[in-house]
């Protein structure tokens, strides 16, 4: 009699006869298509975001083009239905909000050079008004030498500002960057709809041209209603800035709240900005250190009630954006693209999320409850 492999013989029972092999239950083993999947998943994504960072000069004005021309083909459509072509409206609408920047920019530009051409005096004064701090830092540098440690702080010094240029060319995008991002901007605002168009009409199918259509109007509006609702709040908070500062007696009271409007467009960076700028201006300005400080405090109030329950009264209610999120979010953008980075951080995650819950939906298959 021929026995298989998978049959076994058990003596003294049955006469010896074949018994199928028992079932044996392996361990949980990724398989070797997912691990290659998962693997060149995550390679695309290290060559995505080391051609973002080598060629931010070309792709950082293209995607700040398309963003705004986004957040801008409302008007452009609201243009257009009072009979304004769409190319001579996306003129128009490219033209009024350089008008505006140019106007803030105006306002902060001023008192920026003539502080930035007394950069050493205002340095020796705000050195002479912090001297209020060399107690405190005699007492910790003799409780540092009791304690064993080392011979103390070193005595505070103003730092040079060799950095100022650097920056300043840091912060400015060249010609070409800027004749690439208005070109861009205009021709994808005057073209948006049939941009639209073709990218619907690039599936065969109906399901999917309805859900890149949905999509795409979910992108439109959420993105023209953040631009709308983030610019009213933002110069509200300028406004408030501005009238601190005059209450106070702060110099340029309209140059701060304009400065004020234009940061606080970059989360969580554009208000710690905006609030060391105020103290240090204030320090400067007056006399003794606490009525320096009161504009600066002031701003932070202000900043707290916009933070924590303006804007997420307004804003949270229709993107839900979580703090972590949106944390992450800002950091990897300011790390990619600089300043301009962190102000595209939370548009391009509202698109985001607005992809994943069109692709990921609610249907698919979900952790369960605990």
């Amino acid at each position: 009699m021929r026995v298989l492999p998978s049959e076994r013989l058990i003596s003294g029972e049955d006469g010896g006869s074949p018994l199928p092999d028992s079932h044996i239950e392996l361990p949980p083993v990724i398989r070797r298509t997912e691990f290659v999947a998962f693997a060149l998943a995550g390679l695309l994504l290290i060559a995505v975001v080391a051609v973002l960072y080598a060629a931010k000069a070309f792709f950082l004005p293209v995607v700040m083009a398309m963003v705004a021309g986004t957040m801008l083909s409302p008007a452009a459509s609201f243009l257009e239905k009072r009979h304004v072509p769409r190319a001579i409206g996306a003129v128009l609408i490219v033209i009024a909000v350089t008008a505006m920047v140019a106007f803030v920019v105006a306002l902060i530009a001023a008192p920026a050079m003539e502080w930035s051409s007394r950069l050493p005096e205002l340095g020796a004064q705000l050195k002479d008004k912090l001297h209020v701090f060399d107690r405190p830092l005699a007492l910790w540098r003799d409780l540092q030498t009791m304690l064993g440690g080392s011979d103390g702080l070193p005595s505070f010094q103003i730092p040079k500002f060799d950095w100022v240029q650097p920056t300043l060319e840091f912060l400015s995008p060249t010609f070409a960057e800027f004749l690439l991002f208005f070109a861009t901007l205009i021709l994808f605002i005057a073209s948006w709809r049939d941009l639209r168009r073709a990218l619907i009409m690039t599936f065969g199918e109906r399901d999917a041209r309805l859900r890149t259509l949905r999509i795409l109007n979910e992108i439109e509006v959420h993105l023209g209603n953040y631009l709308l609702t983030v610019t009213v709040i933002n110069i509200g908070v300028g406004v408030a800035t501005g009238i601190v500062c005059a209450v106070t007696r702060m110099p340029n009271p309209a140059g701060l709240g304009a400065l004020a409007a234009a940061l606080n467009f970059i989360p969580i960076i554009g208000p710690v900005a905006m609030f060391v700028i105020l103290a240090i201006v204030g320090v400067v300005a007056f006399p003794t250190l606490g009525s320096g400080l009161v504009a600066a405090i002031a701003f932070g109030g202000i900043t707290f009630l916009e933070g924590h329950f303006v804007t997420p009264t307004i804003i949270g209610r229709r993107l839900a954006l979580n703090a972590l999120a949106v944390f992450i979010a800002l950091a990897f953008w300011t790390w990619l693209w600089g300043p301009m980075g962190a102000f595209l951080s939370s548009p391009l995650l509202i698109v985001g999320l607005i992809l994943k819950e069109h692709l990921l939906p609610e249907n698919s298959p979900q952790l369960p409850q605990e």
